[in-house]
């Protein structure tokens, strides 16, 4: 499918990407820098065409048998074991269940559709503008740079923290029934981890938990890396829920962590082994 354009994808009378020196092009612009600003989170509604997303969903069902599923037990930074220097009652020390599966970037070959977007130019200069960044490169892992999050009936993606500080999600096809996507936003910072309000979700509180009603077709763009966020429970006898994940840096070249790879794909390339060996970390936050 090579012979695709951007207007196979987006309704450009409406979100007019093409034209970032348009009028209308500022107005989608500001008002998901509005919504990053204020709760981290933007969500621009039927981005994508109906029929670009019954494309989009096809290529998902194709590609489904390649899927890694994965359940585990694991606290929001991804560790699965105890840690015996901080308290029972605490984070690091609180587990829930992860039950959910991803198709990896190496089942969307370079003239799949949904690979053709994601590496669209101008739609990483218009999430750059977005998020206020002066430029976007493709997430360069061979593995998650383009992703597909699958949820089963009975599967959940429980409470964790991004690796990365942002993440863009289209929603391609709903579940019946569950499968909500929830965060709290900015729930800790580079100086704070805000470790008593995210236990307070963890065991069940709803202080500052905000609700998405995401339909097939919108784009999120999302700063999980400060936002606790999860993926409700999809109902036993509902239809599963699917959602492109596309992921972009602001440095090219860059690789995903090597624990991380493994627990999301069940495995790594050499890729992963060479950049663990030369990382330098952005941050001093858990991961």
């Amino acid at each position: 499918m090579t012979n695709i354009e951007l207007s196979d994808f987006i309704d450009l009378d409406q979100y007019p990407i093409h034209e970032p020196e348009s009028a209308e092009y500022d107005l989608v612009v500001d008002a998901a820098r509005l919504g990053l600003r204020s709760v981290g989170c933007a969500v621009i509604k039927d981005f994508v065409l109906p029929s670009a997303l019954q494309t989009l969903g096809a290529e998902i069902w194709e590609r489904k048998h390649t899927t890694h599923f994965s359940t585990e037990v694991i606290n929001p930074y991804f560790h699965f074991h105890h840690h015996d220097d901080w308290p029972e009652h605490h984070p690091m020390n609180t587990f829930l269940e992860r039950s959910s599966g991803f198709i990896p970037g190496d089942s969307w070959e370079p003239s799949s559709a949904m690979r053709i977007l994601f590496e669209h130019p101008q739609l990483a200069r218009f999430l750059a503008d977005c998020l206020e960044i002066p430029t976007l490169h493709p997430y360069a892992d061979p593995l998650a740079g383009l992703t597909a999050n699958i949820l089963d009936p009975g599967q959940q993606f429980t409470w964790h923290f991004d690796t990365n500080e942002f993440a863009v999600t289209v929603l391609v096809e709903e579940a019946d029934e569950g499968g909500l996507f929830e965060y709290v936003p900015n729930i800790r910072s580079d100086g704070d981890e805000g470790f008593d309000h995210i236990q307070h979700v963890l065991e069940g509180g709803r202080d500052g938990v905000h609700t998405l009603d995401l339909q097939p077709g919108d784009m999120q763009i999302f700063r999980g890396r400060y936002s606790l966020h999860a993926v409700s429970r999809v109902a036993p006898d509902s239809k599963p829920r699917h959602a492109a994940i596309f992921a972009y840096t602001e440095q090219p070249d860059v690789i995903g962590r090597l624990e991380r790879t493994e627990q999301l794909f069940g495995r790594v390339l050499q890729a992963h082994i060479d950049a663990e060996e030369a990382r330098v970390r952005s941050d001093a936050l858990i991961d």
